[in-house]
C-alpha cells in the first residue's frame, strides 16, 4: 500500500468504515476480529512505547494495522459487502 494512499483522509475513513462492517458482521469469526483488536489495544496500553506520552506512533501503528486487516478480511471474506 502506498504511503500517500495510506495517509489520505478519504482512504482512512473507508478503512474505518470497513473495519466497522467486519467487526459487526456475524460471518467474520471472533478470532479474526481479535487478530486486529488485541495488537492495537496492547500497543496503546503497553508502557514501553516508541514515543512515550505522544499518541503519534500509536495512531501510526493503528493505521498500519487497519490497512493490513482490511486487506486480509477483503481476501478472506469476499462475500461480505462493505460500502
Amino acid at each position: 500500500m502506498k504511503w500517500r494512499k495510506l495517509l489520505s483522509f478519504k482512504h482512512s475513513s473507508i478503512m474505518i468504515r470497513n473495519i466497522w462492517q467486519y467487526g459487526i458482521s456475524s460471518q467474520v469469526s471472533l478470532g479474526d476480529k481479535l487478530l486486529f483488536l488485541i495488537p492495537v489495544v496492547v500497543y496503546w496500553v503497553w508502557p514501553l512505547d516508541l514515543l512515550p506520552g505522544l499518541p503519534i506512533d500509536d495512531i501510526g501503528v493503528t493505521i498500519l494495522l487497519m490497512g493490513w486487516f482490511t486487506t486480509r478480511m477483503t481476501r478472506k471474506y469476499p462475500n461480505i459487502k462493505v460500502r
